[in-house]
């Protein structure tokens, strides 16, 4: 299952209706779009404006190349709770995990994020996991923190995209993952992104 958890019904209703909504994407180097043209959210923005022609969807890509969930934690009052969003993207987990960080500080920092956020505002946030890797030991230790993340949705009854298993369904269908990852096998090629565009517009 690519979405598990609750939905995002107010934002829905929104861009049904025409209201604006504003997406905050909180994230790594694979929410800002690393080394390509189009990242996932761009793809993501074609998707909703095609299938709600009457939206008004502004997305905010805050995405940072390198940045870690406590990263995320240093900046959400900045880059989140300032900028009123009605849905928030969290998407954090391997420069985390391939730094050495323990999966349960990293379920910390997520859930630190998601409570002060909740402390100061009211949007729906989904929580997404990152890419499926190639690699079965750096696959391995992805997967504890994919775990972590599918766990911080559960106790916040939050949905969770799970972007590497819709990865692992594309490979699994034919699609090669060197078509996926750049050269260090890991950060999205433009197919790869417009692959987790798909997973996270499941949610919509």
């Amino acid at each position: 299952m690519v979405i598990s958890g609750m939905n995002i019904n107010n934002t829905l209703n929104k861009l049904k209706s025409g209201e604006k909504v504003k997406l905050v994407a909180l994230g790594d180097s694979l929410t800002y779009g690393w080394m390509t043209q189009y990242g996932f959210l761009d793809y993501l923005e074609i998707l909703v404006n095609k299938k709600y022609p009457n939206s008004q969807l502004l997305i905010i890509n805050k995405g940072v190349p390198g940045d870690t969930a406590a990263d995320g934690l240093h900046r959400v009052e900045r880059d989140v709770i300032k900028l009123s969003p009605d849905l928030v993207f969290i998407q954090f987990a391997l420069n985390d995990a391939y730094s050495g960080l323990s999966a349960n500080d990293f379920q910390k920092n997520i859930e630190s994020i998601i409570e002060k956020i909740k402390e100061r505002l009211y949007p729906e946030i989904a929580l997404l996991t990152s890419v499926a890797i190639q690699d079965n030991s750096m696959n391995k230790v992805a997967n504890e923190f994919y775990m972590k993340i599918s766990k911080s949705g559960e106790k916040y009854k939050l949905p969770v995209i799970s972007v590497h298993e819709y990865w692992r369904k594309k490979i699994a269908s034919g699609i090669k993952h060197s078509q996926l990852v750049q050269y260090d096998g890991v950060h999205p090629t433009e197919k790869g992104y417009e692959l987790m565009a798909e997973a996270v517009f499941e949610l919509f």
